[in-house]
């Protein structure tokens, strides 16, 4: 269902790219520097999610702002508490005298608190604000097939963690005796609607739907974490297994090594045997460590890793 790609080098800012099956476009998450980020890439980006706005998150959003001009499209920024200020002020930074009315719109999902956020577009050629809606919802970002949800840790200032989550599917199960046909669909939205006294009709007989249940399995949906800076404190790793238990993916910052406890804990990181314990007690199927401190050489890197490969593995 979701297909990652880790846009930024091992000693670059980091940059994930999303794509979705069967879907045209693609999705970024955090604008670290990343040299293997397209503009093709950037043109075809639907939506973008920012868990903070410190420079090695942020810094480039103006690649992605320079070859999505001119597309005529709609992109979505989601982030925190901030982030509307922010775009506008980056963008506003140029000087627009030559672009035209619609040739991009930002539509910024600004996250205010757990279940609440407002909607704000920003248009050229003036780019000033044009406020369309606050939102009280789990979801910040729904598409066909998946939805976005989100949570709020802290690092020192609020970074947002995103759960990608695949819809769940419904299976028939076709018992001796049947065949397929429109009856199918007929069972699968009375199941959803739990409507158990739908008369379904397959071939000349009919049934109630409570009848033909047991042939419906649900499918659960694949799921993906991108949870980047935070502090490796008690409360954060509460709201990480409070949403991301279970997981099929998660990509999960790892910056410091473990002899670096103490510069983890002053600049509200987390460290390599930390991320890989929280990601053990979530029962994540596979976890990826992501985004590194510069601090580090290859060798090192290759520590960190082995580090928290222990921490979630063994």
């Amino acid at each position: 269902m979701f297909s990652v790609e880790i846009k930024s080098e091992r000693d670059e800012d980091v940059c994930l790219l999303i794509n979705v099956q069967n879907h045209s476009y693609n999705y970024i998450c955090d604008c670290g520097e990343a040299k293997a980020l397209s503009a093709k890439e950037c043109r075809n980006t639907k939506a973008i999610f920012l868990s903070h706005t410190h420079i090695d998150h942020f810094i480039n959003f103006d690649k992605l702002l320079r070859h999505q001009i001119g597309t005529e499209k709609k992109v979505t920024i989601c982030g925190p508490a901030g982030i509307t200020d922010q775009i506008q002020h980056r963008i506003k930074s140029y000087c627009w005298n030559l672009i035209e009315a619609g040739a991009v719109t930002y539509e910024i999902r600004e996250i205010k608190d757990t279940s609440t956020y407002s909607i704000t577009n920003l248009n050229p050629p003036l780019w000033e604000k044009e406020e369309v809606a606050v939102c009280e919802q789990e979801s910040i970002f729904t598409e066909k097939d998946f939805s976005v949800e989100f949570e709020i840790l802290d690092h020192k200032t609020s970074s947002i963690a995103y759960l990608f989550r695949a819809e769940d599917k419904l299976k028939i199960n076709l018992k001796d005796g049947f065949k397929g046909g429109k009856w199918i669909s007929e069972l699968k939205n009375a199941y959803i609607l739990n409507d158990e006294n739908k008369v379904i009709q397959i071939e000349e007989k009919e049934y109630l739907a409570k009848d033909l249940f047991p042939m419906v399995s649900i499918i659960q949906g694949k799921r993906l974490g991108v949870i980047m800076d935070h502090a490796a404190s008690h409360d954060n790793h509460i709201k990480i297994k409070n949403k991301f238990t279970h997981c099929d993916d998660v990509y999960i910052e790892c910056f410091y090594k473990n002899e670096d406890k103490e510069l983890a804990v002053k600049n509200y990181h987390s460290y390599a045997a930390m991320s890989g314990s929280i990601m053990k007690e979530c029962n994540v199927k596979n976890a990826i460590p992501v985004h590194y401190s510069r601090k580090y050489d290859a060798t090192e890197l290759d520590e960190l890793i082995t580090q928290f490969d222990k921490a979630y593995k063994l």
